[in-house]
């Protein structure tokens, strides 16, 4: 199963690429794991959020195919801790999902259309982070499930 961390955005200041080569590097052993950041078109730049939201649901459903299995991240979603990261990715593994796409919107959020396309809504936590930060978190996260199931000591219970 191949891991996509998706998000909105801009490129990566280096001391967040820095953190995410290191889990990605990390991960690839056991897992393939890639991050893909979409750029909205600067000339289409507007303080609209409504807009905003929309120009960003056409990106996505542009990108996403029938193959993706999409966890949108929302400060409304479900609240998982390390453990059941693990056991989604095992689930999704056992269940044959050739790519699994863990979705950081736009900084408005996203759209219903997304939401309702979405395999399942999950929440980091209560706290609010940039999304670069989120990117990087996100990516400890997966290294972390999959040191889980690999049983590394990575993971202290």
């Amino acid at each position: 199963m191949n891991v996509e961390i998706w998000s909105i955005g801009k490129e990566n200041e280096p001391f967040i690429q820095e953190g995410l080569n290191y889990y990605f590097k990390k991960t690839r052993p056991w897992n393939p794991i890639d991050l893909v950041i979409i750029q909205t078109p600067k000339n289409k730049a507007t303080t609209d959020i409504e807009r905003t939201k929309l120009m960003e649901e056409e990106l996505l459903l542009k990108k996403l195919q029938p193959h993706h299995y999409l966890i949108l991240l929302d400060e409304k979603g479900k609240m998982l801790n390390s453990i059941q990261w693990s056991q989604q990715f095992q689930q999704c593994m056992n269940t044959g999902v050739k790519t699994l796409v863990i979705l950081i919107g736009g900084a408005f959020g996203v759209t219903d259309a997304i939401k309702n396309r979405a395999n399942q809504c999950w929440s980091l936590s209560n706290l609010v982070f940039p999304h670069q930060m989120v990117r990087l978190i996100t990516a400890e996260q997966v290294y972390r499930a999959f040191s889980i199931l690999n049983n590394s000591p990575y993971h202290h219970v």
